[in-house]
């Protein structure tokens, strides 16, 4: 090619003029579309329907109850607040087993993380938004059946301060565990980039851990160690809950004899909890710090 041949052409491109919005837009827009993308809005078609079924199935049984109590006149309700999650667990252990690894695992498979960060979005900016939303996902599956409940406590004419106790303690309950299920199910999504590793890997943390610690515990029991049922528990994520939500909450405790622990070991579940949530950040944090490079 001569040089009087070489032409310059104009194809349009320009430089954005526009406002600058910033880490804190940035953050909430990821932090939105994490939450959309676990109930797969702003997705296909096929990407909607385990976690909608999975919403259906934890919001049935809540209106299952409301007909049976509002139907044969019941002066409580067939399950407590804070008891409901603990018998839906599976239901939830599935759902962050199945949403979980498609919030992270997809970034790290396509290497889609150093895109993040080449811009105003940090590590910790995107730790947060992850967190978050899974959290956010998580309570509005636990918590809207319990908003069920409460509506048909009242369309019932049940005891208006006995029901709102209730169901406050019930939110409290539902918000701890979704806090610890999520960060447990991002910080084990997070270690692989295959979808299906991180989704088997999450169902055997929560069905290994609880399926021990139950075993263990119901042995415990029939040993006549019952003090140490409620120490047993500190192995498993659901059955911390249990145990917090038992010694601090007025919940019936779902361990064997129904022995939860003492108010002294309620306050130890209560910081393992805490430890974990913390853990889990820090965690995230730290895989990220290498996923960035």
């Amino acid at each position: 090619m001569t040089v009087d041949s070489t032409q310059i052409h104009n194809i349009g491109y320009r430089k954005y003029d526009g406002p600058r919005l910033g880490r804190a837009h940035a953050r909430r827009a990821l932090y939105s579309q994490s939450l959309r993308g676990a109930y797969g809005l702003g997705r296909s078609a096929k990407s909607k329907v385990l976690p909608m079924l999975l919403f259906a199935v934890m919001c049935l049984p809540a209106a299952i109850m409301v007909a049976v109590t509002v139907t044969a006149g019941l002066k409580t309700l067939p399950v407590d607040y804070t008891r409901y999650a603990v018998v839906m667990q599976a239901v939830i252990g599935l759902y962050v087993a199945s949403q979980a690894p498609q919030s992270v695992s997809r970034d790290l498979r396509f290497k889609t993380v150093p895109l993040y960060f080449s811009r105003p979005v940090e590590r910790v900016d995107y730790v947060l938004a992850k967190y978050a939303a899974m959290a956010s996902a998580l309570f509005l599956l636990t918590a809207v059946p319990l908003l069920v409940l409460y509506a048909g406590a009242l369309l019932a004419e049940l005891d208006f301060a006995d029901q709102t106790a209730g169901f406050g303690q019930g939110m409290v309950s539902v918000a701890l565990l979704s806090l610890l299920f999520a960060g447990i199910g991002l910080v084990v999504s997070a270690v692989t980039p295959r979808r299906g590793f991180g989704i088997a890997a999450v169902i055997a943390v929560f069905t290994i851990t609880y399926g021990a610690v139950s075993t263990v515990q119901a042995i415990a029991f029939q040993q006549g160690t019952t003090e140490a049922v409620g120490w047993i528990g500190l192995f498993s994520p659901i059955t911390l809950i249990d145990g917090v939500q038992t010694a601090f909450l007025g919940a019936t405790s779902a361990y064997p004899g129904g022995a939860g622990p003492s108010t002294a070991g309620g306050a130890v579940h209560l910081l393992v909890v805490l430890g974990l949530i913390a853990g889990c950040y820090g965690l995230l944090m730290r895989r990220y710090r290498k996923a960035g490079l």
